[in-house]
């Protein structure tokens, strides 16, 4: 139906992994299975407008830049002027050979201070008259073998245009990508589960440093859980170390707040500084932090309802510690091995399964923009999808504001 929108995001990275803008998809039906908009321009305008309106200005763009995917169809609405200029890449979907229309409201467009960016799927834009309007190529990886995507990436440094590495989807296409020197790369790699060998992730030192002042301040516990939400590593430490055998506990840890309660704010303290020693500079990814952040409060909000404050908390963490095995680089079998967690939260992790699996699954098919799995999560947990769409919102807002 078209009062229903549905928006995905996915980060664009330059190569040291620091997030430097989005691309955001917009879809008008959940029986849309991409991101291009093919039916009129008043469904085109009603779901920027409402995008727009639901997200705010703020949200949308905050310190990054956005790149709005949008079809020849929108690009002639006048809606887009709405977005700041300076802030914002306009990904046109088209042919290389536009139409003098197209041509000449993106000749339009460029003058207002807005970007374009164009995609080669196979077919090189060199030579197209697109390039003369172009500051930005973007090259799909699944299109090409290395080789070849190194030789297109060569013709396109001739001219004065950003080249972006789009759908890096394995570890070998990323580090490959950083061999041939794509300035900025983007794709599920960072935000698709994988299994590699063992590593050691850690928080950012200045989340550390925050939790130390809050409780300096004797903060309220609710601002210190809020601290430990904003970095995936600091959570995973605190209920592996509660829940080591030397901390001689007779309860099993149920949420944050109460490791937290348990541990007391003196021991916490102590344990924050001891922790300083190894944050900084060997912190997970901030993409891939984000996006396990995100995908933990979304699938807390998909839980608002149905389950209680210890129980969405559970949520919480089932949909941060989704991605644990990508970020530690080890199978979730034994990531489970070094953190004491309930069973249900266990079974949604490993088998998305329980009464927490359906929730995690629901969030994980938003993130992925699977409008079928959606939909049908969706009306097994009748769950509206207008709901749904606005708890993702909320998600991707709530995590911006947390700052990470």
């Amino acid at each position: 139906m078209q009062d229903r929108a549905y928006i995905g995001r996915q980060p664009i990275m330059d190569l040291q992994q620091k997030i430097v803008a989005y691309e955001l998809y917009f879809r008008h039906s959940a029986e849309a299975t991409t991101a291009v908009f093919e039916d009129s321009l008043q469904a085109c305008n009603r779901v920027l407008v409402n995008t727009i309106n639901d997200m705010g200005t703020q949200w949308l763009l905050g310190d990054k830049q956005a790149f709005l995917n949008i079809s020849e169809e929108m690009l002639h609405s006048e809606l887009l002027e709405l977005l700041p200029p300076a802030k914002t890449v306009l990904e046109l979907e088209t042919g290389i050979a536009p139409s003098p229309a197209v041509l000449e409201r993106c000749q339009f467009l460029r003058r207002r201070g807005y970007r374009l960016a164009f995609k080669d799927r196979g077919v090189s834009l060199v030579g197209s008259p697109l390039v003369d309007h172009a500051d930005y190529a973007k090259i799909d990886m699944q299109a090409y073998t290395v080789d070849e995507a190194a030789r297109r990436f060569l013709e396109y440094q001739t001219l004065d245009i950003i080249v972006v590495a789009e759908k890096v989807e394995e570890r070998a296409q990323y580090e490959a990508c950083k061999i041939i020197g794509f300035p900025l790369i983007q794709g599920f790699y960072f935000a698709r589960t994988q299994t590699f060998t063992a590593k050691v992730i850690n928080p950012a030192f200045s989340a550390v440093l925050d939790l130390l002042n809050m409780i300096s301040r004797d903060a309220d516990i609710r601002d210190i859980e809020n601290g430990f939400k904003r970095d995936a590593a600091l959570s995973f430490k605190l209920l592996r170390y509660i829940n080591s055998v030397g901390f001689g506990l007779s309860c099993e840890i149920q949420s944050l707040r109460h490791a937290i309660t348990i541990i007391g704010t003196k021991q916490l303290y102590r344990w924050l500084t001891l922790l300083m020693i190894t944050a900084g500079e060997k912190s997970a990814s901030p993409a891939l932090m984000k996006t396990c952040i995100t995908r933990g409060r979304l699938t807390e909000l998909l839980g608002e309802g149905y389950f209680d404050k210890p129980g969405r908390d559970n949520l919480f963490v089932a949909g941060v510690f989704s991605m644990l095995d990508l970020l530690l680089e080890m199978p979730m079998e034994r990531v489970l091995e070094k953190v004491d967690l309930p069973e249900t939260i266990q079974d949604a992790l490993l088998h998305r399964q329980g009464i927490y699996g359906p929730f995690l699954q629901l969030a994980e098919a938003c993130e992925n923009q699977d409008s079928a799995q959606l939909m049908l999560l969706a009306d097994s947990l009748q769950i509206d999808p207008n709901k749904v769409n606005d708890s993702h919102i909320a998600a991707l807002a709530w995590v911006e504001a947390l700052g990470v």
